[in-house]
């Protein structure tokens, strides 16, 4: 207990040594002396897929305190983004709280390859817990096991254990890592609708929880319509619905959730929902439970509510963010977040708590559209790559599978087989870069050893590649796309070094701590953790290595 109430006397003093030490090197000062009372509650939103290009296009259709909040009345940075190369839903949510990219957190990609095994390993997978009240596969997410580095939230919680990190999202990740070590993550069930958290976190659901679910709010949306909410004319800058590259099953509004062939709803209902406003809406009223169940933002001790809504990330991949039905579901978002926000202006108090919204990363536009426009764009098979590679490393080595397969964003080779035969893993790592640096699409490879002494740096995009690559997680040549290229068959996706992938927004409001006004100057997401702990007055988490954004002074 002694040691408790030391840790709180000192923290303070410690942070304030830290706050005036970085001011001067963040250009104008995030918070002024007259604004230095903490938030009670930070809210943190994250929009799965959300390009900044998508908010600016659509300004003059947003309500008038959704997005608009930040656009009008609060800050907003122009110019951010991601700088690593492999830009994906897990890597972007470990380094939204950690302020570190995954050459620090080790979580390089949603899937990867164990090194030594190339045994598949998932980013939040943990055999050791299982989902609370429901089935648990044995890659599925339900811990922060791979999260090799501290968040803001674990730092505020070392700080003073009252204070409370919630995270909240429809899929798995987004709720796991940005809850960090110490914090509790509830996820969408798309077997049953429900949310629920894993072991890893406790050992049976609160009440709150409990009595959520028994509202069975997924229920309601069998067979519901997503329609439009402005008309056809509206959406003459997004492309028309029922594009021939959607494929067979096509797309268009008005989209009706339930097969014709479902008589009640089930699992095959439940997923579908992840593609569409209806989880999303369904995640802000669960965080709207967590708030009152948790009594959020109503004592001394800050906390921290994260909500990652993952719907536009699926509609992208289905349809690309430059159709209609992208256009619309963001029109759709920022409605939900409208009433969000009025919720808790009269919950919290609108002076009472700071919110922040970003996005995990960009999206590409669709190839076929990029074709279409007469520049080069295409798709790459990665099952006839890897086989190509084989083929060639083959002829050099001898025979036998040396590239085990994909693992992230990396190649990875075969250490057995090296040990076995007695290769130079250098030389295969540099026959295997010019092989595929051979294949259409590929703009940048580098091995192992460059990676690891820098000797290549100042090549085409080596540092932000650098960065997507760990030591002990990732493979022996890390590689990225050309723009318009994209692994896979669906529509549209993202993971690239390329600023449709790497430009998000960055919103800030909070009138007691932050003044109105947009920000030009390039800032990076790793920047986003430092920021909020000045807000929290606590220090940044050790691995961070962002600074504090330039928010306008008040």
């Amino acid at each position: 207990m002694a040691l408790h109430l030391l840790l709180r006397f000192l923290v303070p003093v410690f942070t304030a040594v830290w706050l005036a030490s970085c001011a001067g090197a963040s250009g104008p000062a995030a918070v002024s002396h007259t604004a230095m009372q903490r938030p009670k509650l930070v809210v943190f939103l994250v929009i799965d897929g959300l390009p900044q290009r998508q908010v600016l296009d659509y300004r003059d259709q947003l309500a008038p305190d959704g997005l608009a909040r930040f656009l009008d009345r609060g800050a907003w940075f122009s110019n951010a983004h991601y700088g690593h190369a492999f830009t994906v839903t897990a890597a972007g949510h470990a380094t939204l709280l950690t302020g570190a990219y995954p050459h620090r957190t080790g979580i390089i990609g949603n899937e990867w390859r164990d090194p030594e095994t190339a045994e598949p390993v998932y980013c939040t997978g943990d055999t050791s817990a299982t989902y609370i009240g429901h089935t648990t596969n044995p890659l599925d997410g339900t811990s922060p096991k791979n999260l090799k580095v501290e968040t803001v939230g674990d730092v505020l919680r070392g700080v003073d254990s009252r204070s409370k990190v919630v995270s909240i999202s429809g899929k798995d990740r987004g709720a796991i890592l940005p809850a960090g070590k110490s914090g509790t993550a509830y996820m969408y069930m798309g077997a049953t609708g429900q949310f629920a958290s894993s072991t890893h976190y406790m050992a049976a659901h609160p009440g709150w929880v409990n009595a959520f679910n028994d509202r069975k709010l997924a229920d309601r949306h069998f067979k519901a319509e997503w329609k439009a909410l402005l008309p056809d004319a509206a959406y003459a800058r997004s492309l028309p619905d029922q594009q021939k590259w959607f494929g067979p099953a096509g797309g268009s509004l008005p989209a009706v959730y339930g097969a014709p062939d479902d008589t009640a709803p089930g699992p095959r209902f439940y997923s579908s929902l992840l593609r569409g406003p209806f989880v999303d809406a369904m995640s802000l009223e669960f965080a709207r439970a967590a708030v009152t169940g948790e009594q959020l933002g109503q004592d001394d001790a800050p906390d921290i509510l994260a909500v990652s809504l993952s719907g536009h990330d699926y509609v992208n991949h289905a349809f690309s963010a430059e159709s209609r039905l992208s256009h619309d579901h963001l029109l759709q978002i920022d409605r939900m977040l409208q009433a969000f926000f009025q919720d808790l202006d009269a919950r919290i108090g609108k002076d009472n708590y700071l919110v922040m919204l970003t996005a995990d990363h960009g999206f590409m536009p669709s190839p076929d559209h990029i074709a279409g426009q007469g520049r080069e764009a295409g798709r790459v098979n990665s099952s006839q790559v890897l086989g190509r590679i084989n083929a060639g490393l083959a002829k050099r080595f001898g025979e036998g599978r040396w590239a085990a397969g994909f693992s992230g964003s990396s190649v990875l080779l075969d250490r057995q087989l090296i040990a076995q035969k007695q290769v130079s893993a250098d030389s295969l790592a540099e026959e295997t870069r010019a092989l595929l640096m051979a294949e259409p699409g590929f703009v940048a490879a580098y091995t192992r050893r460059e990676l690891q002494s820098g000797s290549r740096a100042g090549s085409p995009f080596f540092e932000q590649i650098r960065r997507s690559w760990h030591a002990d997680v990732s493979g022996d040549v890390q590689y990225s796309l050309k723009p318009g290229w994209m692994f896979g068959n669906s529509v549209a996706t993202h993971g690239s070094p390329h600023p449709y992938d790497t430009q998000v927004p960055i919103l800030v409001y909070g009138p007691a701590w932050v003044k109105a006004g947009r920000v030009d100057a390039r800032v990076e997401v790793v920047d986003i953790a430092p920021t909020l702990s000045r807000l929290l007055r606590i220090a940044p988490p050790s691995a961070a290595e962002g600074k504090p954004l330039p928010l306008p002074a008040l």
